[in-house]
């Protein structure tokens, strides 16, 4: 019984360890870039693309694996174009064409078959030398149909020709349509447009389709001379640019010279200007100074003036005061001599004026002769009396007025008028009394 049980867990262990070799056997990976082709024995195909899973049966089926990723093609092609000269002369340019071509298996089942049974039976190398030697066929017989200008510039470039017939490495005459210089119109890159017009034929009977054309170079003698002009050109138009620039650098300096130049300038003939305008004002000032001093001055002088006036009032008022005290004291002592002669001729009588006429009768009498000398009387008497006696009357009487006068001036008043004591001591006691 335990011997049972062992072999059944035996058994079941060996399923389980070949079951996934089993399922490994029918179903099989297919990688992603891979195609699973998958041939039965009644003669179908079954076609898996990856990734994914393959149904496969041992010893029922046949498979085999093909790439399906992109093959790039590197062409090194050198050939002549369809130049012409202006008579119609064929003028070949020499050019060169580095690029590479982008080939892929072809979307459908045939193609897939195709290239399986024609392309990857081959080796490897074989493979690509047969890519290269088709791709370069093409590209030279399409740089046969272009001008050297097409090759450089699509757009700008004329119409190529239409495309003659050619062979197929198969020996298999190739007429292309006359689509192809529409399209090539149309394209940016006519060389790309020819080559997979030319060689679509070719490619499909290995079951690849032609993706894309990516030109490197294109070289020649002219692209080298015209690249050499242009490269000459440009330097000349980057030198004249360079010689305009300085240029306008050099008149940009010197306008930037000439604007600080005329600022400067400016700049003088305004400091100028302040500087006279200071100079004024401090001319204004020294004379404004000057007429403050002179107006102080006068207000000095005036003020020296008011004041010496001022004291000069004083003083005149002192004096005229003084003055006045003086004649008035010379008046009463005078008067006080006046009145004390008088009070002496009262007293005195007539002897004393007698006696000072006497007295004084030699001093005046040459000045009276003299008057009288002189003198042109005429005299009216209206009292009766004759002119003779009023003549005499008022000889008389001028001759006392004058005695008086002297004998005032005699006595001593005007001298004596510091006070009456002066004055009485000058005249003394009348002679009549003194008699």
């Amino acid at each position: 019984m335990i011997q049972d049980w062992m072999i059944i867990t035996a058994l079941v262990a060996l399923v389980l360890l070949l079951l996934p070799a089993v399922v490994a056997a029918f179903l099989r990976d297919v990688d992603a870039g891979t195609i699973r082709l998958v041939s039965w024995l009644q003669g179908s195909t079954v076609i898996y693309r990856g990734p994914g899973k393959s149904k496969e049966v041992p010893l029922f089926t046949t498979g085999t694996t093909i790439s399906s990723k992109v093959i790039n093609v590197d062409l090194d092609i050198t050939d002549q174009t369809a130049d012409l000269d202006n008579t119609g002369t064929p003028r070949p340019i020499k050019v060169r064409v580095l690029a590479s071509a982008i080939v892929s298996v072809g979307d459908s089942d045939e193609l897939i078959k195709t290239a399986a049974n024609r392309f990857f039976s081959k080796p490897e190398a074989d493979q690509v030398n047969t890519l290269t030697d088709l791709l370069s066929s093409s590209g030279r017989r399409a740089i046969n149909l272009l001008t050297h200008d097409q090759l450089f510039s699509a757009k700008t470039a004329p119409s190529p020709r239409a495309l003659p017939a050619s062979s197929s490495p198969g020996g298999t005459a190739v007429a292309l349509p006359s689509t192809a210089v529409a399209a090539a119109e149309d394209d940016d890159d006519p060389l790309a447009v020819i080559i997979r017009k030319a060689c679509s034929r070719e490619l499909t009977d290995l079951g690849l389709i032609f993706n894309s054309l990516n030109i490197k170079a294109v070289q020649s003698e002219v692209a080298e001379a015209r690249r050499r002009q242009s490269a000459a050109e440009a330097q000349a138009n980057a030198d004249i640019v360079a010689a305009q620039q300085s240029r306008r650098a050099k008149e940009a300096q010197l306008e930037a010279d000439r604007v600080i130049s005329d600022k400067q300038r400016d700049l003088e003939q305004t400091r100028a200007a302040n500087a006279a305008l200071i100079a004024q004002a401090e001319a204004k000032k020294q004379d404004a100074l000057a007429v403050q001093r002179v107006a102080e001055l006068d207000a000095t002088q005036i003020a020296q003036a008011k004041a010496d006036a001022e004291r000069v009032k004083i003083e005149a008022e002192a004096a005229a005061d003084a003055e006045a005290i003086r004649i008035r004291r010379i008046a009463e002592a005078t008067a006080e001599s006046i009145r004390r002669v008088n009070e002496s001729i009262r007293e005195g009588g007539e002897s004393y004026f007698r006696y000072k006429q006497i007295e004084l009768l030699p001093q005046i009498a040459p000045a009276v002769a003299e008057a009288l000398a002189e003198a042109k009387l005429v005299t009216i008497a209206s009292d009766g009396r004759g002119a003779p006696d009023a003549t005499a009357n008022g000889i008389v009487g001028v001759i006392q007025t004058v005695l008086a006068a002297q004998l005032v001036s005699r006595s001593g008043v005007l001298d004596g008028a510091t006070g009456p004591s002066g004055a009485s001591s000058g005249t003394g006691t009348p002679p009549a009394k003194r008699s």
